[in-house]
């Protein structure tokens, strides 16, 4: 039987690489630092070639003998089954549970909702924001007089944003009754008992220059409005703005921000 190609090739590696090694020693004291440097990096790279080639080479040694044509069934079965085991041959089934469990591990886990939040508001730790046309259905103070209601999908967001913000709230109104009214649609739609807003916090005023003045004496990192003169205004003022129409501002400053409502800027809706 000829001789393994990948063994006389190791054999004269390793042969080289000992000559190498003794020239080294012999002509280092007539060679320069880079030159013997060079030597032993091309001794090193020959040296690492030959275990590169030697390494597989080894299991096959390892392997258990085949069986006589004379074994059973059974036995060339079992053979095989050693056989395939030792070369390192995986169960298909393994290998698909293992590489299950690796893309489970490195999936992206989602964000959760008070993350998103936290994220988009920048770690702002104070808002303040009107209600008509945010929070409630109603976009008028002319509606406030007849009913209060708070728009459902916002709630969720707006329950978020109070546990880590300090949040105000703030609407202009036409009489006492639209307040209570106001009020008391927040309570029953459990904003104050999450503990992060208080009825304190939500303010009322008669004159849109009034609230306008609230916003800039809270002095808030974030402030969310629907009236675009207001918006416009305390562009210069306030860090950062969320303008809440369908129809985007124009030539809007460069720290405000549109939405259609404000769960959509949470990615909510």
């Amino acid at each position: 039987m000829a001789d393994n190609p990948k063994d006389d090739l190791s054999q004269l590696i390793k042969r080289l690489g000992a000559f190498l090694s003794f020239k080294i020693s012999y002509l280092s004291r007539d060679l320069d630092s880079r030159s013997v440097g060079a030597i032993a990096g091309l001794a090193f790279a020959i040296v690492f070639t030959w275990r590169l080639l030697r390494s597989p080479s080894e299991p096959q040694r390892r392997q258990p003998k085949r069986q006589g044509a004379t074994a059973s069934s059974s036995g060339v079965s079992n053979s095989e089954t050693v056989n395939a085991s030792s070369s390192g041959v995986s169960n298909p089934s393994e290998d698909s549970r293992t590489q299950n469990v690796i893309d489970e591990f490195f999936q992206p886990t989602k964000p959760t909702l008070g993350q998103i939040v936290r994220q988009r508001l920048s770690e702002g730790r104070k808002v303040t924001c009107r209600l008509l046309g945010v929070i409630l259905e109603e976009g008028t103070p002319e509606e406030l007089q007849k009913q209060a209601t708070v728009r459902s999908s916002v709630l969720e967001v707006l329950l978020e944003i109070t546990k880590f913000c300090d949040l105000y709230l703030m609407e202009r109104v036409l009489d006492d009754e639209s307040e209570k009214k106001v009020l008391v649609a927040l309570e029953d739609a459990g904003v104050f008992t999450s503990g992060g807003l208080v009825k304190d916090k939500v303010l009322f005023c008669s004159t849109e220059t009034g609230r306008t003045s609230f916003v800039r004496q809270l002095e808030p990192d974030w402030h969310i409005d629907s009236n675009p003169e207001i918006t416009t205004q305390l562009a210069r003022f306030i860090k950062y703005q969320l303008h809440i129409s369908t129809v985007k501002l124009e030539r809007p400053a460069s720290n405000v921000f549109t939405a259609a409502s404000l769960e959509q800027f949470f990615g909510c809706a």
